[in-house]
């Protein structure tokens, strides 16, 4: 990494651990955020190669008349079958890790955030300077995840959590972990990590 390009920093926690809650905090700091699974679901959408990966793998129905991606067939494909769900996995995180490093290259920051629920199980955070976790009790994550998005079931929900590594190996795994849980304010642990990273940026710049 040269010493104009930004640090990367990966932010992840299993779905409903709040972590889109934490990035954005980081934004009002005036850190840039890359969402990679909102970049992921625009990819399959208009990026014409992943489009014709999919369509090879998953068949033309995988996209409505209208062109845009069917969601609902392609749930109903990879729900509970981890050899489909790794196929999609290994034709969209390419793409997206490829649509990081261009957004990367626009950016001028110390340092920025890639956000995204399977950083460690897709491998992508090989490719990043440090890791955060966000963490938050099982029993709140579920309700939390429920009362957000009613159209999913439990059982969807728990199939999601069963395919994402558990909090105590994620956060074995970072170099900084927050606790969203109610007896603990999120702001002052994000300004914490926030003063190691810009110390550690200016140290190793």
């Amino acid at each position: 990494m040269s010493n104009t390009a930004p640090l990367l920093i990966g932010i992840t926690g299993g779905i409903g651990s709040g972590k889109s809650t934490v990035a954005k905090i980081f934004e009002i700091l005036g850190i840039p955020v890359y969402y990679a699974d909102d970049r992921a679901k625009w990819l399959m959408a208009n990026d014409p190669t992943l489009i014709e990966d999919i369509k090879n793998s998953f068949g033309n129905q995988a996209y409505l008349p209208d062109g845009s991606l069917n969601r609902a067939f392609l749930a109903d494909e990879i729900f509970s079958n981890d050899t489909k769900t790794e196929l999609v996995n290994s034709l969209v995180h390419p793409a997206v890790k490829l649509n990081f490093e261009t957004w990367v290259a626009s950016q001028n920051a110390p340092y920025v955030l890639k956000e995204a629920a399977l950083l460690f199980e897709s491998g992508s955070n090989k490719d990043l300077d440090k890791i955060i976790t966000v963490s938050s009790p099982l029993l709140v994550r579920v309700n939390r995840v429920l009362m957000r998005d009613p159209h999913r079931s439990e059982a969807q929900l728990h199939a999601i959590i069963d395919k994402q590594l558990p909090d105590e190996e994620k956060i074995s795994k970072s170099d900084f972990s927050i606790k969203n849980t109610d007896n603990k304010l999120l702001i002052p642990q994000v300004l914490d990590i926030h003063q190691k990273l810009l110390k550690y940026t200016k140290d190793h710049n």
